[in-house]
């Protein structure tokens, strides 16, 4: 297959080469409708300019920085959806991405901002109480959040709305008569972290099945199966009327199914179960479910993160939750 030219671009765009020329590099103005019509001719066509000489015009590195919270009670392939999608979504921009870890904290955000390898930064993991957020404020370099600190003033995130999801649940199995409701959530350590997403789920479970006078518990929940068998028998044990039952960990999903077949309970007949997941994973056992949709908020991410360098506005986004009913409640 031919290689794609800059004259092939500007063939497709109606204008002139120079034109192409400057809009990627950015070195004088051009219409807004002009540059959208060449950016949309290079995605079209497949066109990749030098990277190096194109950082060298713009004074851009062409890269964006992901920091991917690969540590204890992170489910990893949820993650990998998140970062497939941030990295597609970036090459659309014609920038790369540059993985980091959240365990190097506020000095690798640091390290990676003063080293001018990267143009902004892409942050999960968001703590309640996150100690990177003064430190994002301080920075030249742009970032958007994929989660939402206590205070997000001054910040840019994106995230599902985790306290309308976990109410979200409780509402649906209060609307099918249950009276008596479990959340088993995150690993014990994600809520020592103080990590947004489960703690906001848990208490949006919990005021909304008090707001309805349900009898509810939240409790943690490990990642193997004989932590999640244990996990479930003692819930059980101490809660023999329970008859609904919330999932928000990915990887204990299928072990929460196995140990309720060890107890003798069937899903949905004596025990209703909702997830808040993936929906490849509620599809594969057909469980009734509240969407992580880890896609769009890679999507958006990275779409707040360019129009910030780009010196547009930004503002933060907060996805409604979706639930759709399948064959585990009843």
């Amino acid at each position: 297959m031919r290689t794609v030219t800059i004259a092939d671009v500007a063939r497709h765009a109606g204008v002139a080469v120079s034109t192409v020329s400057y809009v990627l590099s950015g070195k004088r103005a051009i219409s807004a409708t002009t540059r959208q019509r060449v950016l949309d001719s290079v995605r079209v066509l497949g066109y990749h300019p030098n990277a190096g000489a194109r950082a060298l015009a713009s004074k851009r590195a062409n890269v964006i920085a992901l920091v991917l919270p690969l540590r204890a009670g992170m489910n990893l392939p949820v993650l990998m959806q998140f970062a497939t999608s941030v990295v597609a979504t970036a090459r659309q921009y014609d920038h790369d991405v540059l993985l980091m870890t959240a365990d190097e904290g506020p000095d690798g955000i640091r390290r990676v901002a003063a080293s001018a390898m990267v143009d902004g930064l892409l942050l999960m993991d968001v703590e309640v109480r996150d100690t990177r957020v003064p430190l994002l404020r301080d920075l030249a370099e742009p970032s958007v959040l994929i989660g939402f600190p206590a205070d997000a003033e001054g910040l840019t995130c994106v995230d599902l709305d985790f306290n309308q999801a976990g109410a979200l649940c409780a509402a649906h199995l209060a609307e099918r008569g249950h009276r008596e409701i479990a959340l088993l959530g995150a690993p014990e350590v994600v809520y020592e972290r103080g990590t947004g997403f489960a703690e906001r789920t848990r208490a949006g479970f919990l005021a909304e099945a008090t707001g309805r006078g349900l009898h509810a518990v939240a409790v943690p929940c490990e990642e193997t199966y004989d932590e999640v068998a244990s996990a479930v028998k003692l819930l059980f044990d101490a809660h023999p009327g329970l008859t609904g039952l919330v999932v928000h960990n990915e990887a204990a999903v299928g072990h929460v199914l196995g140990a309720l077949r060890a107890l003798g309970r069937a899903v949905p007949e004596d025990v209703s179960v909702v997830a808040i997941c993936p929906d490849d994973i509620a599809e594969r056992a057909r469980l009734t479910s509240v969407l992580i949709p880890a896609e769009e908020l890679g999507r958006e991410a990275v779409r707040l993160l360019m129009a910030k360098l780009d010196g547009l506005p930004a503002g933060s986004i907060l996805l409604e939750p979706r639930l759709t009913i399948r064959e585990s409640t009843r």
